[in-house]
């Protein structure tokens, strides 16, 4: 299964401001110094969403378009876990695949695959109901509802929703010892008051060490290429 780039839901100035993994009346639970200032945070935070390959932990829309191996039923998406946002029951919004033609030995032995191809389905795009299709919200896979035409899907084009309902402990863990780290840092200078991102970005492998890679490893983008 070969992915295509997915899109992501832009994220407003508004949203972004209030992305920080921790907040000041955290500090004290997670060993930062109440003085901590929230650039420290919100280069942390940035850190954080730029090693898991995503915009943000927190629940919000992507949309992502796959193709699918010969006669697959099956696909896999990238941004776990899946989630439903708001007053949504289901974190499918909409779905739609694209036929594909069956090969010499993949056609039925009934009319409907007949019929489909006189009227030139294969190639052509076809919503298919959210609420068929079967979903793991841990692995991101995906199971297709078998077509009454007898066609399978060669591509997908799926919008849904991803990510943490509440950020938890190992999220917040994981961004004070980022700030420790930074701080601990001669070379990212603690006494600044400005944050240099390109600096924090230069130093991301030192600063995202062997236990907070631990803690991120679940929420890692499964996106390939």
């Amino acid at each position: 299964m070969k992915r295509l780039l997915p899109y992501v839901r832009p994220i407003g100035k508004r949203e972004r401001w209030g992305m920080a993994y921790l907040q000041p009346a955290d500090y004290p639970n997670y060993g930062l110094p109440t003085g901590t200032t929230v650039d420290w945070i919100t280069a942390a935070t940035a850190l954080i969403n730029s090693y898991c390959r995503r915009p943000d932990l927190n629940v919000i829309q992507y949309t992502e378009r796959m193709r699918l191996t010969s006669g697959s039923q099956t696909a896999r998406l990238s941004y776990l876990p899946l989630a439903p946002m708001g007053m949504a029951t289901t974190p499918l919004v909409s779905i739609e695949g694209r036929y594909a033609r069956p090969r010499r030995g993949e056609m039925l032995d009934q009319p409907m695959p007949e019929i489909a191809m006189a009227f030139s389905l294969p190639g052509q795009w076809a919503a298919i109901d959210p609420n068929s299709v079967d979903f793991d919200s841990n692995t991101g896979e995906l199971t297709l509802p078998w077509n009454v035409l007898g066609l399978t899907y060669n591509e997908l084009a799926v919008t849904y929703t991803a990510g943490l309902a509440v950020i938890g402990d190992d999220i917040k863990t994981a961004c004070a010892q980022i700030v420790r780290n930074a701080q601990s840092t001669p070379a990212l200078n603690a006494s600044k008051t400005k944050i240099d991102t390109m600096q924090i970005q230069y130093f991301s492998s030192s600063l995202v060490d062997e236990t907070v890679q631990a803690w991120l490893r679940p929420y890692v983008a499964n996106r390939l290429g």
